[in-house]
């Protein structure tokens, strides 16, 4: 296997969302806009918070892609204006294909609220083919127990596949479009290679600990995304030395290809497509939350 090179790091600055809770951001940003098909990557936290300080993300609408979330610590409830209702714990996976739309919101669970405590996970943002835009929304919930693991013979390397899939260890998830989404965790010193298909678009993102580049002649530190040129067909990631693990995502996906119109929840191909998500939106035809779920 050819290894891919490197492109960029890109930082990921610090932004607040919904309402008010602190997400580190690589893209969209004046830096980088996407990672076809990826439209959006954000950290959330890490934060602590204190009995009743809490924040999420009240009722909003999305359509034309897919939200995923993944939990690594705290714990979130979600509902949605088709009636549908559940909760995210540590190591748990929300796959939400919104298509057509839906209005749903994603806020602290009632314990987080109750006894405070740390929140830290991820939100990404996976774009849609023009032909499933307007697809019917569906959620994909697996729970961290389900999420299939791939360890190293050494024991040094382990793998959540949370997307794709690692030698024989196969992902559980759906996608519309093939993605490889892995959640690696690696002993200071170790290193992982996964191939990665011709065209594919890859990076990495680092949030504990950090990388080593270009034989450890430079580095990626926390919060700083590994975009990487197609000119192979594998991505190897090595940590840098250290006394501590390192950890990062690892994401490749097949390019959609297609324009890309965005407004705030709705990502679309044309104006006026956003402008019809936005009418639909304020006319009620993507739903209302149930007023007994609402936060």
């Amino acid at each position: 296997m050819q290894p891919r090179s490197i492109a960029s790091v890109v930082p990921a600055p610090q932004f607040k969302e919904g309402g008010g809770f602190i997400v580190h951001r690589p893209f969209p940003t004046g830096q980088l806009d996407h990672v076809d098909p990826f439209l959006l990557l954000d950290e959330m936290g890490p934060v602590t918070y204190g009995v009743g300080e809490a924040v999420g993300a009240p009722d909003h609408p999305h359509r034309g892609f897919e939200t995923v979330t993944y939990l690594l610590e705290g714990g979130m409830q979600h509902r949605d204006s088709a009636g549908h209702a559940g909760g995210l714990r540590p190591g748990d996976v929300q796959w939400m294909t919104a298509g057509e739309g839906v209005v749903h919101s994603e806020m602290p669970s009632d314990a987080m609220m109750r006894e405070g405590g740390n929140m830290h996970g991820f939100q990404i943002w996976v774009n849609l083919p023009r032909a499933d835009k307007m697809t019917h929304p569906r959620y994909q919930e697996i729970p961290g127990e389900r999420i299939p693991v791939w360890r190293s013979a050494d024991g040094r390397v382990t793998a959540k596949v949370i997307s794709g899939q690692v030698e024989s260890i196969r992902a559980v998830i759906e996608t519309h479009t093939p993605i490889v989404f892995l959640h690696l965790i690696l002993e200071p010193g170790a290193s992982f290679t996964q191939p990665i298909e011709a065209g594919f678009n890859a990076f990495a993102f680092v949030f504990e600990g950090a990388l080593a580049l270009d034989g450890e002649r430079r580095s990626a530190p926390a919060h700083a995304a590994v975009i990487y040129r197609p000119d192979g067909d594998a991505v190897t990631i090595r940590a840098a030395d250290g006394d501590r693990p390192v950890q990062a995502l690892l994401l490749a996906g097949k390019p959609i290809g297609e324009p890309v119109a965005r407004y705030g929840p709705f990502v679309m191909n044309t104006r006026d497509e956003l402008v019809q998500a936005f009418e639909d939106f304020h006319a009620g035809r993507m739903g209302h939350i149930p007023a007994e779920v609402t936060h």
